[in-house]
């Protein structure tokens, strides 16, 4: 009965190391189908580029992320393999122990079986109960023939379930085998795939490399854009508050009016009152009245401090609790530069700040709203295209480089509606969609990392 007992256990630990090993399994392979995406997404931006005969340094920017996916896919696929190998090793173990428990379990089995073949008189069993010295003794011997019997049966089950798990740990050995083989060969080409690239990598650097001067007065006339484009999202979006707090400033005035002059109005009925009250008691008094004008308190002006309306504040929660899972600006697209401080490609020590990030992607490509809201600000950048704001509550999302714009402000826009198209840039075919996110606390603006924001 112990033996049965430890078996079981045996089996339980098998069936849960096996579900954590698919669950660090399907991780690593849910992770490979993401880089193969992003691969895929790269590959056909970077194939459109073969027609323009330039070098262009989004181009440079996009085989940097390419081999950077393909680097972490094959990261990924070590991952996988040292994965397999050790699931190979561990089902390997499994094997020989189950097999081992089964020649045991065998042998306990031939046991029983010799035992119950050489007492097979079938009044041995009757005779064994009756020849008991007492009736709690023979009830005893019935339960233990009836345990006996039992065993056997439970013995026989456990060896057909035993030899079923030998037959499984073996498939799922050979299975992972082939996996194996097959990510090594899959490894094998992405190496092949990377040296490519950065072959082509360099002959785009070179040919950059020699057109240093142009490339570093394009970098100042761009962080001059960035500049003006992040005074122009400052200034609308304090522009948008104050316009917001003089409308709440003017709202509660005239209630505030509206309170004084009715109080006022019931003051002037209970001062007649009392008036008509006073004739109707006594004749007034020659000489004048002596009544006092009453005097009024001044009531101060309370300060009025702008606050979300409860709809706003619910757009708010809502905005937030997406993060991570916010739709990209474009349909597709790869990241060729991100949020914060980024090193320049081919200019050694010298660094670009972007309040946002940077997608590459088709010629013309239609921008997108990432979450429900209201259009408050639209405007022009020379040279940078037109810039359109949208208010998700406390946080605002900003989408600059359009050449076409589809909203203006006051309009309601709803996730993933398109609101403009990207400027081309003269001889690229790609476009670049530049994305932000603000959110606004105590009239300050403070930018945020989309990439954090938008799914993965």
């Amino acid at each position: 009965m112990k033996n049965v007992s430890k078996l079981s256990v045996l089996f339980f630990l098998f069936l849960t190391l096996n579900l954590f090993g698919q669950t660090s399994s399907e991780k690593l392979r849910n992770e490979e189908n993401r880089l193969a995406k992003k691969i895929a997404t790269t590959k056909k931006l970077l194939d459109k580029t073969k027609s323009i005969t330039s070098a262009s340094y989004n181009e440079l920017l996009l085989i940097d992320k390419q081999i950077q996916y393909r680097q972490e896919l094959v990261s990924n696929f070590d991952n996988q393999v040292r994965g397999a190998e050790i699931k190979v090793a561990e089902k390997t173990n499994e094997v020989v122990e189950l097999q081992q428990k089964l020649i045991r379990l065998k042998a306990q089995y031939k046991k029983l079986l010799l035992y119950s073949y050489k007492h097979r008189n079938r009044f041995g069993k009757m005779m064994f109960v009756f020849s008991a010295n007492s009736y709690n003794e023979a009830v005893k011997r019935g339960a233990y023939l009836k345990y006996i019997a039992d065993i056997q049966k439970k013995q026989f089950l456990i060896i057909r379930q035993h030899e079923g798990l030998i037959k499984k740990e073996i498939v799922t050995i050979e299975e992972e085998r082939l996996y194996k083989l097959k990510l090594l060969e899959e490894k094998k080409q992405e190496k092949f795939a990377i040296e490519k690239d950065k072959q082509k990598q360099e002959k785009v650097y070179s040919k950059l490399k020699q057109e240093e001067q142009q490339l570093v007065a394009q970098l100042r006339n761009d962080e001059n854009k960035k500049a003006v484009l992040k005074d122009k999202i400052n200034a609308a979006i304090k522009r948008e508050i104050a316009l917001a707090e003089e409308k709440q400033r003017k709202a509660e005035e005239k209630r505030r009016k509206a309170e004084e002059a009715d109080r006022k109005k019931e003051l002037a009925r209970t001062q007649t009152a009392k008036e008509n009250i006073k004739n109707a008691v006594s004749e007034p008094k020659s000489g004048g009245s002596n009544t006092k004008p009453i005097k009024e308190t001044p009531k101060e002006t309370p300060k009025i401090t702008y606050t979300e309306s409860k709809e706003s504040m619910a757009l708010s929660h809502s905005f937030e609790g997406n993060k991570g899972r916010l739709p990209w600006p474009v349909a597709s697209g790869s990241i060729s530069e991100g949020f914060g401080k980024n090193a320049h490609a081919t200019l050694n020590n010298v660094y670009t700040n972007n309040n946002g990030i940077d997608i590459s992607t088709s010629r013309n490509a239609q921008v997108r709203c990432v979450f429900e809201g209201e259009v408050t600000s639209v405007f022009s950048i020379p040279g940078a295209g037109k810039v359109v704001i949208i208010k998700h509550g406390n946080y605002r999302t900003v989408y600059s480089n359009l050449q076409e714009v589809f909203v203006s402000t006051g309009s309601k826009v709803s996730t993933k509606q398109g609101i403009g198209t990207l400027i081309v840039p003269q001889g690229s075919s790609l476009s670049i969609a530049h994305f932000e996110i603000h959110t606004v606390a105590g009239g300050s603006v403070k930018c945020l990392n989309p990439s954090l924001w938008v799914s993965r």
